[in-house]
């Protein structure tokens, strides 16, 4: 058989030479096993056989290493971005010592969508034309079969995910599985998100509706309506009683960039808190000011103290 980078095959120690390792042969082909590839306490002699994976050095000549690699040949892992190199991609880190290269082919366009040092990315090990090894992006039909269909048990849970697929229109994630398995795959619409989600970037994600026709579900980074409004009113309120008159010259005809910017929320959010604290009489608008609402004389910030 012919020895191929990213294989483990079992191998016949051949000989030792010092300083550098034993040869290991498959009764064709022999590959140096380094003695720093070396783990456990058994001691070599030729006819002694083990199991050893074959991959690459620094000069691109085969090695075997008895190290054992987080993926093989053709298989599917979530990997650690170790390093980040602008001209060739990202390096992964792949459980032995060395790195697995992700080309910046595989990566996307945008800046804001390509990863950083410590994000995780679902990696396929391929070859390149000269047989040595390197990383390809997962998408769904990869992935898709490792999955399971989210269940009902997740419905309005906040649940941890991974990016497998940032688009400007929304981002396709992997939900964390846990002791199920894999994960479940998921979709954050762009309005149901803060900001731009990057290629393996973990977020934190609540299962806002489980699909049925397809066991998938359709995610948000935002709580429920009923809980977020009150977050958000509570917000509006702190922001008015920092204020000298309790005033502020933002009202529901604010444009919505500048909601965004002063509050960090939308401008449906900010006029749903606006209505709540209206109907419960805390506040009233003139023109393009809210004002804390007079009581006995009193703004209500007063009133409450």
């Amino acid at each position: 058989m012919s020895l191929e980078a990213g294989t483990i095959v079992k191998l016949t120690v051949a000989r030792e030479v010092s300083p550098h390792g034993f040869f290991m042969t498959d009764g064709q082909e022999e590959v140096l096993l380094p003695y720093t590839e070396r783990t456990g306490n058994m001691k070599f002699r030729p006819g002694q056989q083990t199991d050893v994976f074959i991959h690459h050095d620094s000069e691109d000549r085969l090695i075997a290493t008895m190290k054992k690699p987080l993926l093989t040949f053709g298989e599917i892992a979530k990997l650690e971005v170790a390093d980040i190199h602008p001209r060739l991609g990202c390096f992964l880190e792949m459980g032995l010592g060395r790195q697995l290269l992700l080309p910046k082919r595989e990566l996307p366009e945008t800046p804001e969508l390509q990863p950083e040092v410590g994000d995780h990315i679902f990696v396929r090990m391929d070859r390149d034309k000269q047989g040595r090894l390197l990383a390809r992006t997962c998408g769904e039909e990869e992935l898709s079969p490792l999955c399971f269909n989210v269940p009902e048990s997740w419905q309005n849970q906040w649940m941890k995910a991974t990016v497998y697929r940032p688009l400007q229109m929304g981002t396709f994630v992997i939900i964390d599985g846990g002791v199920l398995g894999f994960g479940a795959i998921g979709f954050i619409h762009s309005s149901e998100r803060s900001r731009l989600l990057r290629l393996g970037e973990t977020v934190d994600v609540r299962v806002a509706r489980i699909r049925e026709e397809d066991g998938r579900a359709n995610l948000s980074m935002a709580q429920r309506k009923e809980i977020g409004m009150d977050e958000d009113a509570e917000k509006i309120l702190a922001y008015m009683r920092g204020r000298d008159g309790g005033a502020m010259p933002y009202s529901d005809k604010t444009g919505p960039d500048i909601i965004k910017l002063r509050f960090g929320i939308s401008k449906a959010a900010f006029k749903r808190a606006l209505g709540r604290l209206m109907k419960q009489g805390l506040i009233e608008q003139d023109e393009n000011w809210t004002r804390l609402k007079q009581v006995d004389g009193q703004t209500s910030s007063d009133s409450e103290q």
